[in-house]
């Protein structure tokens, strides 16, 4: 096989032939030339456009993986300030049932020493080895919260204790309930069934009203612990007692009261001033007794004659 070239010009004419061999020589020179000017061996590196989406897609996958953290940490301190906010309220509770019992120690005259409230609780046991120790997988706040609550139910069963031995020891006879709840006036309701002074319907009064001159004295008919003393609605401005074995008084539409919850009161011992707070058309007191929580007619008190009389 040849290859013949015939070129005809106007003054030039050439021809060239090329046998087999010479072809074949040309065109391994040829591919020689072309494989090393495009050199597939080289690295021709990373398509940046594609590298670019690839790192964009990461980005975006690193952002959201960011914000589900932050929603995480965001609820995980939402909790903690409530975990928190509760926790202060029960130390504030600690507090108020400390100084409760210290006034109930000191009006009992028991000894310092077996009711301490301010030294930490007495307790103990044997040790424990540390591979017996559990594991806590727990956030201290909550280990904090339990120890706090234990402290409460400990704060109280002394406190129940204290009641027991102020109520049914020391002052057993001063805490029978007896007598009206004001030293000057005169009763103008019953209890029982009435027309309501307000809409004019017939309602229940729990009570017996004892008008009587704005800021007179409203006295304790019982020893017992002061147990509320504040606002409540319907009342006013409200002292409720506490007399042991399941009775309480309360005083209603005071206009100021002269105690606090915790103090120890004894018969006849001012707690308040005749008012006409809450829901009240004029002045004068409000009296309920409570016998294991439900209302009974207090005339059955009112007018009793104490122990030796």
């Amino acid at each position: 096989m040849s290859l013949a070239i015939l070129y005809r010009g106007r003054k030039v004419r050439f021809k060239i032939q090329l046998s087999s061999r010479r072809l074949l020589s040309f065109a391994g020179i040829a591919a020689f030339a072309a494989i090393a000017y495009v050199q597939p061996w080289q690295d021709k590196g990373v398509n940046a456009l594609l590298a670019q989406d690839r790192i964009k897609q990461e980005q975006r996958a690193i952002a959201m993986q960011s914000d589900v953290v932050q929603e995480v940490r965001t609820n995980a301190q939402r909790e903690l300030t409530a975990m928190s906010m509760r926790l202060g309220e029960i130390q504030a509770q600690i507090m108020r049932l400390e100084a409760l019992g210290q006034r109930l120690a000191t009006a009992t005259q028991l000894d310092q020493g077996e009711f301490s409230f301010n030294q930490p609780m007495p307790i103990g046991g044997p040790d424990q080895a540390e591979v017996e120790w559990p594991v806590v997988g727990e956030h201290q706040l909550l280990a904090d919260i339990d120890q706090v609550i234990e402290q409460l139910a400990s704060r109280q069963k002394q406190l129940r204790l204290l009641e027991s031995l102020l109520l049914n020891h020391h002052i057993e006879g001063e805490r029978f309930i007896a007598g009206r709840p004001i030293v000057e006036g005169w009763l103008s309701s019953q209890y029982g069934v009435r027309k309501d002074p307000f809409h004019g319907n017939p309602t229940m009064h729990r009570g017996i009203d004892f008008a009587a001159p704005e800021g007179s004295p409203v006295i304790a008919t019982g020893a017992g612990i002061v147990t509320f003393a504040g606002r409540r609605a319907g009342y006013g401005k409200l002292v409720e007692i506490d007399h042991g074995a399941g009775l309480r008084t309360r005083y209603g539409h005071m206009k100021s009261i002269d105690v606090q919850v915790g103090d120890v009161v004894t018969r006849g011992q001012t707690i308040a001033r005749v008012g006409t707070t809450g829901r009240s058309t004029g002045p004068h007191v409000h009296y309920e007794v409570l016998e294991n929580g439900r209302h009974v007619n207090p005339s059955s008190f009112v007018f009793r004659q104490l122990p030796g009389e």
